[in-house]
């Protein structure tokens, strides 16, 4: 063994530096909803993310509401916010509009993705017959319509619908060459999956920045659910943490909490810097692996 070499501190066992994380949150559908929402917001906008971003439901579902919350953003904070975006169920006509929508208010960023099949996961998708036919063909169009800030999105263990992991890496490809400048990945729990998607990635020559999409577990069966439509695995260690805690909020808070520490740091010791979190419109456990990485509010770094 080198001894040397193993007693250099870990990236994440240091001051962590030049970290930048981004956000994701959904649109509130009740008032309590919102005002959850909203709390979330306040209490990590403070941590200057790179942007947030705001889906859109399945077909389209939550325009007016992903609109209205951009608009919010915008208008009552300094954050840069990225409006989702999806072709399902729409024509082209009809995107158009709400992307040129954003642009007039201020939006210079979309998340551009084809959407879930109307009828739900693991039926047939069905492009609108005067629609965009898939992402690649999305991305083009909103580059014709405006300079937009594109986001697409990856997937380290492959889309629910690819033969393979390299056809993927194809359609990423495509959607580069249509003018997206940079990915964020489907959420995953083994870091290997990431980082060996990440060299193939980058064999492929592919240069934009890859995100990691990590998602603290706020609640394991949910969270299980959600990766099975997903397509993204959830691996055996990660049930064991859990088990027993279904009536044990506390625990199982705690337990996110560690297992969301872990991942990061391990990624920040394979030399990664931007984390894309999946909020689930809850700020806390987001709020405190931030804090884990040296990522602060302004104020607060400005007194250091």
């Amino acid at each position: 063994m080198d001894l040397a070499a193993s007693s250099l501190p870990r990236a994440s066992h240091t001051t962590c530096s030049g970290m930048d994380v981004s956000f994701e949150f959904f649109p509130p559908q009740t008032e309590e909803m919102e005002k959850i929402l909203w709390a979330s917001i306040e209490r990590l906008g403070p941590l200057d993310p790179s942007f947030v971003s705001v889906t859109y439901g399945a077909g389209g579902k939550t325009r007016e509401r992903t609109h209205a919350t951009v608009a919010r953003i915008l208008k009552e904070t300094q954050i840069k916010p990225a409006a989702h975006l999806t072709c399902v169920g729409a024509s082209c006509a009809e995107v158009d509009s709400v992307a040129r929508d954003y642009w007039d208010i201020g939006v210079r960023h979309i998340v551009a993705l084809r959407g879930d099949p109307q009828n739900g996961p693991g039926t047939a998708f069905a492009a609108h017959p005067e629609g965009y036919e898939n992402s690649t063909a999305l991305v083009a169009g909103l580059k014709k319509l405006a300079d937009f800030d594109i986001t697409v999105s990856a997937y380290p263990e492959g889309h629910p619908e690819s033969p393979s992991v390299d056809r993927d890496i194809d359609v990423l490809k495509a959607k580069i060459d249509a003018g997206a400048t940079r990915a964020i990945t489907q959420f995953f729990f083994e870091n290997d999956v990431y980082l060996r998607f990440l060299d193939k990635v980058r064999a492929k020559g592919i240069t934009i920045p890859i995100l990691p999409g990590i998602v603290p577990v706020q609640n394991f069966k949910q969270t299980a659910n959600f990766a099975r439509r997903a397509g993204a695995s959830i691996p055996q260690w990660l049930a064991d943490r859990f088990e027993g805690l279904d009536d044990d909020v506390t625990t199982r808070r705690l337990i996110a909490a560690t297992i969301t520490a872990e991942q990061v740091f391990d990624l920040v010791d394979q030399g990664i810097h931007h984390f894309h979190f999946y909020t689930m419109n809850r700020a806390d456990l987001v709020y405190a692996i931030c804090h884990l990485l040296g990522v602060r509010p302004k104020h607060e770094m400005a007194a250091m």
